[in-house]
Formats: C-alpha cells, structure tokens, sequence
C-alpha cells in the first residue's frame, strides 16, 4: 500500500509563497494523476490542481489560478504546489491524492499539511 506524504506548510502571511511537496513511500510509484485539495475550518474539501501523467496536463481551480502553479518533479517522484501571493482565505489542511486512472476515485491520500496566512 503506497503511503503519501505532504510536507512544506506552516503560517505565513498575507502575500508571502510556500511550496508544498508531496512524495509517495514507492519510488516507482506511477499514478495516473496526482492531485491537491484543501479543506479550511468547516467547510468542505475543495479541489484545488491535478496534474495528470509526468506533467503534460494541469488544472487549477479558478480561486487559486495564476496564484498556485502544480508541478512534478521527476527526479524524485514529488508532486509539488507552489503557492504565490497567498491570501487569508487559503489557510487550509492541504492534502494530496492519487488515482491510478482517468475513471478512477482519488484511490491514496496523505495525512495533509496545515497552510496558515496570517492577514
């Protein structure tokens, strides 16, 4: 069972970037996509970007596009969410997932990592 692990949060403010990383526990890991959600204080998880195969498609959500830019980095097999110019409002537990095909449910998820912004 492949296990994911966030990591790079913490509390920051208002303006400021933070990078997430995201590594699986098998290095040869091969997952159809990857994603990244984010789940604030009472209220629902929310999509946030996918990035599907070794980067050749991403998406973002609208409340984070042109901010929040996913990434894969091979040499390691993280998946990455660089996060410019946050805002209050994305202070969330951020998690990533995995699902091993395009009809697939987000099969793996991490543990998530706690993103503050302070305003």
């Amino acid at each position: 069972q492949v296990q994911l692990v966030e990591s790079g949060g913490g509390l920051v403010q208002a303006g400021d970037s933070l990078r997430l990383s995201c590594a699986a526990s098998i290095r040869t890991f091969s997952p159809h996509a990857m994603g990244w959600f984010r789940q604030a204080p009472g209220k629902e998880r929310e999509w946030v970007a996918t990035i599907i195969g070794g980067g050749r498609i991403t998406e973002t959500a609208d409340s984070v596009r042109g901010r929040f830019t996913v990434s894969r980095d091979r040499a390691d097999n993280t998946v990455l969410l660089e996060m410019k110019n946050l805002k209050p409002e994305d202070t969330a537990v951020y998690y990533c997932a995995a699902r091993m095909s395009p009809f697939d449910v987000w099969k793996y998820w991490g543990q998530g990592t706690q993103v503050t912004v302070s305003s």
